[in-house]
This record gives structure tokens, sequence and C-alpha cells, in this order.
């Protein structure tokens, strides 16, 4: 017991030690990337100032020049909080370095916060960047009364900027794009193995429910008849081994699909497989019959098995639960698809599925291929009618 204790036990240890570590492992990571993020801001700004500061300590400009310059490079460690704030901010700072001529080798300041923009914002701030941004270029040009090709120069440096955050902001969005994708593709994945396991789960119901209830009143008929009608006693001994054989086919065939079985399954029943089932029924002691109306036509496989299981779970209701005596399955065809009734002279409702999972499964077929259900005491009995489509979803 000891040993069968530890077994036990130590899986459930380790199981619960690695959810901790995959945990504590998931806030490292989320903190590392913020402070990776905060890192190259950070180191960013320290370039930028040294790139754009250190010119104008070299140079001995006057000390309204170098806080223009601390002013084009420092706020830029915020850009990604307050962009437009810290562009309102840079760009004043760089023109007046311009009109100084104490501009460095490149803006740097304007281009991050440009790049930053581009990279981040929403489309109308990126539009109203673009044009103060032009706006404040051709300031900067204008003022210094700089030379024609420093306009040419000013402009491939913006555009590039512009460019690379565009790029990245493309990217991001393919990114969410795909990961959008990928979630999608999992939950219809999710649906389809739940509507699966559903499909499994009715058919099951409706297999073992019919075939069972269908042996059970066949055994207790069959001691009855051994004596007063040995002949019919041995049909419905018969008919116990065939209904028998048919419910382990048909649960091969649910089972296979689990299984992955496809090496040349069985069919499930259709239409053309009302008719043996209301003949089974007849073994019973049921007095059941079936009427075909219209012109019959072929229907898509899930119209047929839905119509055999409405018909097959209809008369396990009518021989199990409605105290029925007498049945009459009819098929008519029309135009749009086809109607399927069973209706019995029992008491109906008073005695049904007390679960409603015989009911329920029904509408869950029927609607899921197009069609309606509607069920019912008549007054002289019980009806069951199902209105299907020729096509499923019509």
């Amino acid at each position: 017991m000891g040993r069968y204790w530890t077994v036990m036990v130590v899986p459930s240890t380790v199981a619960q030690a690695a959810a901790k570590v995959d945990a504590a492992a998931s806030r490292v990571s989320a903190w590392l990337t913020g402070v990776r993020r905060d890192v190259v801001d950070l180191g960013v700004a320290v370039v930028v100032t040294v790139a754009t500061v250190g010119p104008v300590l070299v140079g001995h400009a006057p000390w309204w020049v170098l806080v223009a310059a601390v002013l084009a490079a420092v706020p830029v460690l915020w850009r990604r909080r307050a962009p437009v704030l810290v562009l309102l901010v840079v760009g004043p700072a760089i023109t007046v370095l311009a009109a100084a001529h104490s501009l460095p080798a490149l803006p740097y300041g304007t281009l991050i916060c440009a790049y930053t923009i581009a990279a981040d914002s929403p489309p109308a701030l990126r539009r109203g960047t673009l044009i103060v941004g032009g706006i404040g270029v051709l300031v900067s040009l204008i003022l210094p009364a700089e030379a024609l090709y420093s306009y040419g120069y000013a402009a491939m440096s913006f555009v590039t900027a512009w460019a690379l955050g565009t790029g990245v902001r493309a990217r991001r969005t393919q990114i969410a794009m795909l990961q959008e994708r990928a979630r999608r593709l999992d939950e219809e994945r999710a649906a389809a193995v739940q509507r699966e396991r559903v499909r499994i789960a009715r058919d099951m119901h409706d297999i073992v429910a019919h075939s069972v209830g269908l042996m059970i009143v066949q055994a207790e008929t069959g001691p009855l008849l051994t004596r007063t009608d040995p002949a019919r006693a041995d049909d419905t001994f018969a008919g116990i081994a065939d209904t028998g054989r048919e419910a382990v086919r048909q649960l091969r065939h649910s089972l296979g699909v689990l299984r992955q079985d496809t090496a040349d399954p069985p069919q499930q029943p259709g239409i053309a497989a009302i008719a043996d089932l209301v003949a089974a029924t007849c073994r019973s002691g049921l007095d059941a019959s079936l009427d075909e109306h219209g012109w019959p036509r072929a229907v898509p496989g899930e119209i047929g098995v839905t119509a055999y299981r409405v018909v097959q779970e209809a008369l396990t209701n009518a021989l199990k639960h409605a105290d029925a005596s007498v049945v009459r399955v009819s098929l008519h065809w029309h135009e749009n698809g086809v109607t399927v009734a069973v209706v019995d002279d029992g008491n109906g409702p008073r005695s049904q599925d007390p679960s409603g999972r015989g009911l329920l499964g029904m509408r869950e077929r029927v609607a899921a291929c197009g069609g309606t259900l509607r069920h019912g005491y008549t007054g002289t009995g019980f009806e069951v009618i199902a209105e299907l489509p020729l096509t499923p979803g019509d």
C-alpha cells in the first residue's frame, strides 16, 4: 500500500512543481521583455544625447544652444509613452539648432520620433505627424538658408525613418493576424471535436436504447410463446439475435470513427433501412406499418441518417414508454424535402423518456439538418413529425 501511494503521490508532486516552474518562467519572461524594452529606450536616448549634445559641447556654443541640444535628445527616452508631446519638444529644439548652425549630422531626435509614431500610432495621428513634420523640416532648412541638396538629404532621412516604422507596424499587424487565424482554427477544431462527440453520443444513445429496449421486449415475450406458439417464439428469439447483431454492427461503426478505423467502414443506416427497422419492430409484438407517399428521391447521407434515427427513437418510445400497440410510420415526399411521421395509439407524454434525451436528441439532429421537429399527444396517441429538407442546412 505504501508503494502504491508513493507511485500516486510522486507524479502529482512533480506535476505541481512543473506547473509552478512554468508559471514562474512566464512571469520572468514578461519581466525580461519589459526590462529589455526599457533598456533599449535608455540606450537609444543615451546615444541620441551623445550624438546631439557632444558637438555643441565641443564647439563651445552659447548656453541656450546647449539647452536646445538637450531638449532635442533627452525627451526621446519617453517617446513610447507620449510620442506627440516628445515630438513637440524635440522638433522645435532641432529647428533652434538648425538656425544656430549647430545641428548634428542628422536630426536624430526627430527621426526617432518619426519612427516611433509610424510604428505605434493610429492613422489619424500618423497623418497629422506627416503634415506637421514636413512643415518643421522645411522651416529647419529655410531659416539657416541651407543648400538645395540638403532638402533631398533631409527628405531621404525622414522617409527612411518613416518607412522603417511602417514596416515594423505592418509586421506586427501580420503577426497579430496570424495569431488570430491560429486562434480561430483552434476554436473551429475544438468545435468540430465537440460536434463529433455530440454526434457519437446521440448515435450511441439511439443504438443502445432502441436495440436493448427491443431485445428486452422480445425476451419477455418469447417464453410466453414457447408453449402456445412455438413457431412464433422461434421468430421472436431469432429477432433478438438479429437485433443484437445489428446493434453490434452499428456500435462497431461508431467506435471505429473514434479509433480512426477507416478500412471499409460500414455505412450508417438511411431512409432505405426504415422498412427493415419497422419489420424488426413488428417481431417484438408491436403492430407497426410503413406507408410512403410521393415520389422518392435520393437524399444526402446526413438527411437519411436523421430520418432513420427519428423513426428509431419514436419506435423505441412507443415500445418502452407509451404503452402503444399500433404504430404507423409514413414518409411523405414533396418538392422541398420529406416529412417523416410516426404516430402511435399510446398515452405519449404521460410516460415518455423522463430525462428527455430521446426527444432532445431528435430535435438536435433535425435542427442540424435545417429541418423542424414537432411532437405531442393528439388525444388518441402520440405523434412525432420531422420536416427534413432535401439538402442539409436548407
